[in-house]
Order: structure tokens, then sequence, then C-alpha cells
């Protein structure tokens, strides 16, 4: 007699039971600026619950950053998540580029300590007369309107964080202050976010945690990015690219299966929502969007797909 096996949960997806979100950052040139928005008419139809604009190391692309997030607002139907950090700013400034998002539509900011203008890797110091972290920046928003916010998690813990505990301890003072979500740091080995989520809940952490995932369109490129962002690459990961520099069309189909089997996975394991990195690239993330089940919604008029969001 045959056993019965129970059927994968990522094989019986259908419409409308994930849901996804974008991240992008702003273009520094007009070259640039053609990507990101050819990925993003790309992407927009698979109707994201909300599209992330990044902000540079310091503050460095505040201009830019909310340039991008006011074309969306303007010139699409998605919903815009604005990131906002504390460093090399005080309160005052902080607060008015936040009241400046509010004005201009903006309901959802991603709250983010964020990394020195020195760069990621150095010590960290609060500015002087400035918010001192993510927590005093989320309770800092909420006074200011009623912002839905989402923060960082750490599943490997923040690099510059002593230990696992005082990363979640870190983590649970960010959702007292009032944050209503965390989006995971990108990583690949799904038992960490796994851990991370029961560590998360067995401190009182109840809000939404949405994994981070990050197509490798070039693996040299996103193992640097996970090295400073604490981040571990495993060894079976760097085998399935070694020898791949050179050939990013077969890159490109092995980064759709690595991508492909970690989501499906997750499925399994019953996550239902994905937070894609997307590097300003289209390509890899709605071909696996296409497997988790989403289909795009035919193009309406912008007022009217503004008035069914």
């Amino acid at each position: 007699m045959t056993p019965q096996t129970s059927e994968r949960k990522s094989r019986l997806l259908g419409a409308g039971e994930i849901d996804v979100s974008f991240e992008f950052f702003p273009p520094k040139s007009e070259k640039m600026e053609q990507a990101l928005w050819t990925a993003i008419e790309r992407l927009s139809p698979l109707c994201p619950s909300f599209v992330s604009v990044t902000y540079g190391a310091g503050g460095s692309t505040r201009e830019r950053t909310h340039t991008t997030v006011a074309r969306i607002i303007n010139e699409t139907a998605l919903k815009p998540a604005a990131h906002l950090t504390c460093v090399d700013a005080s309160r005052e400034e902080v607060d008015t580029v936040a009241q400046a998002y509010w004005d201009a539509g903006v309901r959802h900011i991603v709250a983010l300590r964020g990394d020195p203008a020195s760069g990621v890797g150095q010590t960290y110091a609060p500015t002087p007369g400035g918010y001192e972290n993510a927590a005093d920046l989320v309770a800092g928003l909420k006074r200011i309107a009623n912002f839905e916010i989402s923060v960082a998690g750490y599943p490997e813990k923040h690099p510059e964080s002593p230990s696992l505990k005082a990363d979640i301890e870190n983590l649970k003072a960010k959702v007292d202050a009032g944050a209503d979500r965390i989006i995971t740091q990108f990583g690949f080995d799904n038992t960490h976010y796994l851990r991370f989520l029961e560590r998360a809940r067995a401190a009182g952490i109840w809000v939404p945690i949405t994994p981070g995932i990050v197509p490798i369109h070039s693996f040299r490129q996103v193992a640097g990015f996970a090295v400073r962002a604490g981040a571990s690459v495993p060894a079976w990961l760097a085998r399935r690219f070694e020898g791949l520099d050179e050939d990013p069309a077969t890159t490109h189909l092995v980064a759709a299966a690595v991508a492909t089997e970690q989501v499906m996975d997750l499925v399994d394991e019953g996550v239902k929502s994905f937070h894609f990195y997307t590097l300003n690239r289209a390509d890899l993330v709605y071909a696996i969007c296409h497997l988790l089940g989403l289909r795009p919604l035919k193009a309406a008029p912008l007022e009217a797909r503004k008035a069914a969001s």
C-alpha cells in the first residue's frame, strides 16, 4: 500500500494567498532612473502591499528619496513607504522631513537608525540633539502623525549587537514604541529566520515579521552586501555560483532556482508575506512572484487604480 503524503503548501498556492512588497533605491543618474522606472512599471501590476524607497548612509540621498517617493505618488497607484534614519540630523530636521512626507500623502515610514555617513561598519554615534536610535525615532514619528511604521529585524543579529538577546531586546523596544511591522535583513539560510521568529514571539513581539529576500544578480556583489550587513553566506550557496563570474546567463538561471527554493521552503513553513530587495531590477523578482501565485492586474487608468487601492 502506498503511504499517504501531504502536498507541500507551496504547490497549493492560489491567487491572493501571498503578500509581497518591493524595495527600490533612488537613482544617481538618468540611466539609473530609467532602470528604476522600468522595474517599477514591470512590478507594479503585481499589486504589492507597498514599495519602499531607501535612504543613503548619513541621509545622503534625502532629496533623491523624496523625489522618487513623490513621483511614485503622482504617477502610480502604488503605496510608497519612505525610509527615514536618525543619522546626521537633529530631531527638528527629521521631524520636518517626516511632516513633508505626510503632507505629500506618504502614510508609511520605514524607520531605521541608519548607518554612519562614513559607511557600514563604522562606529555609530547619535547626533547631538537628534534621535538616539530607531526606537526613539519610531516614538517621535508616532507623535507627528499616525504613520504606519516598519522597522528592521536581524535574524543573525545586527553587526553591532553584543548578543542575540540584546538584539531582541532592542527589537522589542522598537515595537513597544509603536512599530507595526518588522522587515528582516536578507539572508540565505531559512533556519536563521525561523529561529529569529521563535525568539521574537517568545519575547512577546507579535507584529508581522516579514522575511527579506534578495535575488542574486551578482554573487560577488550580494556576498559583499551580506558580509557588511552581518548575514552569513553558506558554503553551499557559494558552490552554486562557483565559476559563474563571467557567465551572467547561467548566473541568472541559478539565481532564480536559489531564490525560488528559499521562498517556497518558507511558504511550506507557513510564511505568506515577503519583502523583496529588488536592487532596481525586476526580472527575477517578477518570476519568483509568478511562482508564488501572483498575477498582474490588467492596466487601468491611474485614477481608477488609485480609487481601487
